[in-house]
C-alpha cells in the first residue's frame, strides 16, 4: 500500500480552479470545467432461510460515472476529432468508426496555489459519447462560447506516486 507523506503546514484543502487535462501525452488547451468523478457500487440484498425478516447486503456492480469536459470554443480540434474517432458522419461503410484508437487514457491534474502538482487521477478506457461543437448562440448574450465533450469510461485511481509537495514560504526582503 502507498505511503502519503503529511504536509503539517498545509491545513486549507485545495481548491478546484486549478487544473489541467491530459490525453496521448500532451495537455489538452483551454479547458474550463470538469465534471466530478464518481463512482457507485450496487448493493445487492439476500437472505438467509433461517434469517428473521432482516437481510444482508454485499457489494455488487460498481458503474463509473461520465466526465464532461468543457471549454472556450477556439479553433483548437481535439474535441473534434476525437468525437469523430467514434462516428465520423460521411465516412466510407465500415469505416465510421475507430476502432483501433477510439479509446484514451486522460489524466487529470490538481495543483496548488503555487503551481505545484498535488493530485492526480488516471481515468481508463475514455471515448466520448457526446459532443456539443458550438452552444446556443444569442446576439444579446455576452458570454463564452462553450463546447463540451462527455468520456465514458471504465474506472478511474488516484496516481499515488503523486505526492504532497513541500509548498514554498515566501519571506519578506524588507525585513
Amino acid at each position: 500500500m502507498a505511503q502519503f507523506t503529511v504536509n503539517a503546514q498545509r491545513f486549507d484543502p485545495y481548491k478546484n480552479f486549478k487544473f489541467r487535462i491530459k490525453w496521448d501525452n500532451q495537455y489538452v488547451a483551454g479547458v474550463s470545467k470538469v465534471g466530478g468523478l464518481k463512482k457507485t457500487t450496487e448493493v445487492v440484498k439476500h437472505r438467509e432461510g433461517g434469517d428473521p425478516s432482516s437481510s444482508r447486503k454485499s457489494p455488487g456492480r460498481t458503474e463509473y460515472d461520465a466526465i464532461t469536459l468543457e471549454r472556450g470554443v477556439t479553433h483548437d480540434v481535439n474535441f473534434e476529432q476525437w468525437a469523430n474517432k467514434v462516428w465520423n458522419y460521411g465516412s466510407a461503410l465500415g469505416s465510421e468508426v475507430s476502432l483501433k484508437d477510439f479509446r484514451k487514457e486522460v489524466r487529470i491534474e490538481m495543483y496548488n496555489e503555487a503551481g505545484q502538482l498535488a493530485i492526480a487521477y488516471n481515468v481508463h478506457r475514455c471515448w466520448v459519447s457526446e459532443y456539443q461543437s458550438l452552444p446556443d448562440l444569442d446576439a444579446n448574450a455576452n458570454a463564452v462560447a462553450i463546447q463540451h465533450i462527455k468520456l465514458e469510461n471504465e474506472g478511474w485511481e488516484r496516481d499515488t506516486s503523486v505526492t504532497e509537495p513541500s509548498e514554498p514560504s515566501y519571506t519578506d526582503p524588507a525585513a
